[in-house]
């Protein structure tokens, strides 16, 4: 399923595909998702498990991939989003498969390629959607940007290893970037950058450039 043919999906489509592969739907066109690093399975669960251990007991709940979340559920449901990590406070989102509706919070950890899609294209979508707090978490800079919704419309803040965030959706709760960051492997090396590079002036999109990258993953 190659999203350069433009065709239009919805989750109906979705939910009938091999779940051996991983899909996201953005505006109905279908992107596949490469395997998860090592360096990004080690941050997502520092951060999930200090989110697990905050919540616990309490009615807000923290998820991780792979976990449909179809963010406009309600109209065309042609937005279907699997983030590293999210929050809901609303039970009556769920469905027993997916969430239906936007989460209080999103975390997306960048990879090592394809940065506009959660730089920007997610960033707009989670506006879009309300999703009240989004981090992206920059695994080789070892920092966080954060976005705060407010009157419709995200405030922006960077924050560094040495810095403690508060987890705005969540009153109380913080987290310690130096722990999460303490056992990070080395960055992606540099043969690997230039493959990815080579790729791209070749023209492949980001589902290729995905499947290339993942079959030579060594994690």
């Amino acid at each position: 399923m190659d999203s350069a043919e433009k065709i239009r999906y919805t989750y109906a489509d979705y939910a009938n595909w091999d779940d051996k592969i991983r899909y996201e739907l953005i505006d109905g066109v279908a992107y596949a998702m490469a395997s998860p690093s090592r360096m990004h399975q080690k941050i997502s669960g520092e951060l999930y498990g200090r989110l697990w251990q905050f919540l616990r007991g309490k009615p807000c709940e923290a998820y991780h991939a792979p976990f449909d979340v179809r963010l406009n559920a309600d109209s065309f449901d042609d937005i279907i989003v699997q983030p590293d990590i999210f929050v809901v406070c609303d039970e009556s989102k769920h469905d027993g498969k997916s969430l239906k509706g936007a989460p209080d919070m999103v975390m997306e950890i960048l990879p090592p390629f394809n940065l506009r899609r959660d730089t920007v294209t997610k960033a707009r979508l989670y506006r879009k959607a309300k999703v009240r707090e989004y981090w992206i978490v920059d695994p080789n800079a070892k920092t966080v940007q954060t976005y705060i919704l407010k009157n419709g419309s995200y405030t922006v803040r960077d924050y560094s290893f040495d810095d403690i965030i508060p987890v705005h959706v969540l009153k109380g709760c913080e987290i310690n970037l130096a722990d999460v960051f303490y056992d990070v492997i080395e960055p992606e090396s540099e043969i690997r950058q230039k493959i990815i590079e080579a790729l791209e002036e070749t023209g492949a999109n980001d589902a290729q450039i995905a499947k290339v990258m993942g079959k030579l993953s060594m994690d």
